[in-house]
């Protein structure tokens, strides 16, 4: 059966709320920002109620439909709290008699590159569209509700473990958190009260810090390389592969303005409006299949000096208190910057002899290293699902005669 794409669900456009409308509490209004990196400080808020064609749930399938046509046009499944839907994204109930949620997410996913064209070929001042015009152009083949289920039944196994991977990883970086404030904030291994062997020291005494590369737009090429940057570090904490730009450095590049696996970088710029990124410690957990990894003039590397575990340094370092030391040499006002004081004058209380710490290094090196192996699988089972969807959706593979 072919319909046209429009007609597989109701498409209800967002508000195009005004600062009015705004208040400092309430029902977050939702742009396309909160869908990627979710609930932040630059979210609006509202106390007024606008309908429930436009309130959005757990579990809703919005599509973007304007902006960059690379960045913005994009489908997802909210996982946010209850909000009110912002203009520019569509709110997507799927025509159950024809399709099913699930499956019509999947099949916009496999949609997208038409949608980034259509955008494209759109563009104005960078921004581009994809309109109710262009959904009732589409004409699309719908399978019949078996076949539908097969092909879910696949592409969302996939996801789910994918889903399973990011949940442990969560649960583990707030382990290491919790074992180091029981050691170096509590003393707990230590009857709950400093040793007196242990003194305050300056980070300067346990590791080295290395500034990162100064490139030209003209370096930023296809390339087996990648440059980590400031688009690595997540707002709410963590290390995104999405952010890698790829490279092909000139031969000014120093030798120690390589990182490897486990490295630990520092944020020292930030484009947020209340310094979300900036300070932020984040160990390099995956190399995305880049034969090499630099890090851009944004970030300085933090390395341990011998003796020093680099594990056990990547765990201080993402400790609170280091964060709320460097919002203290942090000046700006568009652009945020970290002084490069601010590392090497951060002071902690460390043992004289570092091998007491050693239980510690070694549990938050395991909990490191099964983050970086679960970033890996997800990984693979994300290129095997995009790899597979185009063949479920055109027919190529059959799922018919699938058992479910």
């Amino acid at each position: 059966m072919r319909r046209p794409l429009f007609d597989l669900a109701i498409w209800k456009n967002g508000l195009a709320f005004k600062k009015i409308n705004f208040s400092e509490e309430g029902v977050p209004v939702i742009k396309i920002a909160e869908l990627n990196n979710g609930i932040s400080s630059n979210t609006s808020f509202t106390k007024g109620d606008y309908g429930e064609e436009v309130r959005l749930h757990r579990g809703d399938l919005l599509f973007s439909w304007s902006g960059n046509p690379q960045t913005s046009i994009d489908v997802y499944k909210y996982q946010l709290y209850d909000g009110w839907l912002n203009q520019h994204i569509f709110k997507v109930t799927a025509n159950e008699t024809m399709v099913s949620k699930d499956f019509l997410f999947y099949l916009l996913k496999y949609l997208k590159p038409h949608f980034t064209q259509i955008a494209t070929n759109k563009q104005t001042t960078g921004l581009g569209h994809v309109t109710i015009a262009d959904l009732k152009r589409m004409s699309i083949v719908v399978p019949e509700k078996k076949v539908q289920e097969g092909i879910v039944a696949i592409v969302k196994t996939i996801d789910d473990k994918i889903e399973v991977n990011n949940d442990i990883n969560k649960n583990l970086e707030e382990q290491i958190q919790v074992l180091c404030r029981s050691w170096l904030i509590d003393y707990a291994p230590f009857g709950y009260k400093r040793p007196d062997t242990w003194s305050v020291v300056p980070l300067s005494s346990i590791a080295d810090f290395v500034s990162g590369y100064s490139y030209k737009g003209a370096e930023l090429i296809e390339s087996d390389i990648a440059m980590a940057t400031i688009k690595n570090f997540d707002r709410k904490g963590g290390f995104k592969l999405d952010g890698y730009k790829e490279i092909q450095p000139s031969a000014k590049l120093k030798p120690e303005q390589h990182a490897e696996l486990f490295d630990t970088l520092v944020a020292h710029t930030d484009l947020t409006q209340n310094a979300e990124v900036i300070g932020n410690a984040e160990p390099v957990l995956s190399l995305s299949g880049y034969r090499d990894i630099v890090f851009s003039m944004d970030v300085v590397k933090v390395l341990p000096k011998d003796g020093i575990s680099k594990f056990l340094l990547a765990a201080l370092l993402q400790s609170g208190r280091f964060k709320a030391h460097a919002l203290g040499y942090v000046n700006g006002t568009t652009v945020l910057h970290l002084s490069k004081k601010a590392l090497p004058e951060f002071e902690l209380p460390l043992p004289s002899n570092l091998d007491e710490l050693a239980p510690l290094a070694n549990a938050a090196e395991a909990m490191y290293r099964q983050i970086a192996n679960n970033i890996d699988e997800s990984t693979k089972l994300a290129k095997l699902r995009d790899s597979l969807l185009p063949q479920l959706m055109s027919g190529e593979l059959d799922v018919s005669d699938l058992d479910l």
